[in-house]
């Protein structure tokens, strides 16, 4: 299906792709959302799995064989462009009240909502969250409304801004039932792993793009329980992407926290560069072409 990109998120993926060298075979931009032909405003699940392969058959198309074959704005063209053509199974359709403007964030708000799926949260659940960038606070969004407590852990000003928006306190202290680590470094594991009361389950939600030292006698001593995710599936017949955009419709307050930046397709280059530079207040950086 032919979509026109109507906004394309800047994720830290393709930043360290960007700097590291990383083989990119198509146009990047994986975070997207735009128009069909009848003007439909919806977002896309930037996957296109092979359909035969062991995981694919048994619905977990998310761990397709084919790998980042499978991804666009990978090896396959993304959305940072004026248009993109995509299978039809990568069709999101939006709640009435989301703008297809903000709806790049339904990407990233599905890789956190495929983690915290699977944690045991409940009304009286203590949680921490260590790193909050896009999807540190995309998971903050997620927690607080079910949560007895959201803490996370925020360096820049424009992240505890946003952080506090979305209903989630500053700078955990003690001990937690669920930790998620969104950050990506030894630093980050360590603190997550301290802030684990005995038996508590922890969530790699991050990308650990240069390999980390893993606190494993801190972990061990606690007997955390570890759970690891990445990207999306679906559970039985609900896709995460589907789940994340009637979040978005749910809390508007979403996008206003976590978009800082917004520019052309032509600045691009720059935009890459407000992306890279959290210090100065960028959070999520939106390409508008």
């Amino acid at each position: 299906m032919r979509v026109k990109v109507r906004s394309a998120g800047i994720c830290g993926s393709d930043l360290h792709m960007v700097e590291s060298g990383f083989p990119i075979q198509g146009t990047l931009g994986h975070e997207v959302a735009g128009e069909l032909p009848d003007g439909r405003a919806v977002a896309l699940e930037p996957l296109s799995p092979c359909g035969h392969c062991d995981r694919c058959t048994q619905g977990d198309y998310g761990m397709c064989r084919h790998g980042f074959r499978m991804v666009h704005g990978v090896s396959l063209d993304g959305g940072m462009a004026e248009e993109i053509l995509v299978p039809e199974r990568c069709i999101v359709p939006l709640p009435n009240n989301v703008r297809v403007q903000d709806a790049c964030l339904v990407e990233p708000l599905a890789v956190a909502a495929h983690g915290i799926r699977r944690l045991p949260l409940n009304g009286n659940s203590r949680v921490a969250i260590v790193g909050a960038g896009p999807v540190g606070l995309c998971a903050a969004a997620l927690c607080v409304p079910y949560a007895a407590e959201v803490a996370i852990a925020a360096r820049h000003d424009a992240q505890k801004s946003a952080a506090e928006q979305l209903g989630a306190t500053l700078d955990p202290q003690g001990e937690y039932d669920i930790v998620i680590e969104c950050a990506g470094n030894n630093a980050a594991l360590l603190q997550a792993v301290k802030l684990c009361r005995p038996r508590a389950k922890l969530l790699l939600l991050a990308t650990y793009w240069q390999g980390v030292e893993f606190p494993i006698f801190e972990a061990s001593a606690r007997n955390i329980t570890i759970e690891t995710s990445t990207m999306y599936s679906q559970t039985g017949l609900s896709r995460d992407v589907d789940v994340a955009a009637q979040l978005m419709g749910r809390y508007p307050n979403i996008a206003k926290a976590l978009i800082t930046h917004r520019l052309p397709l032509d600045a691009a280059v720059e935009a890459f560069s407000i992306a890279a530079d959290r210090q100065a207040g960028a959070i999520k950086v939106v390409i508008e072409p």
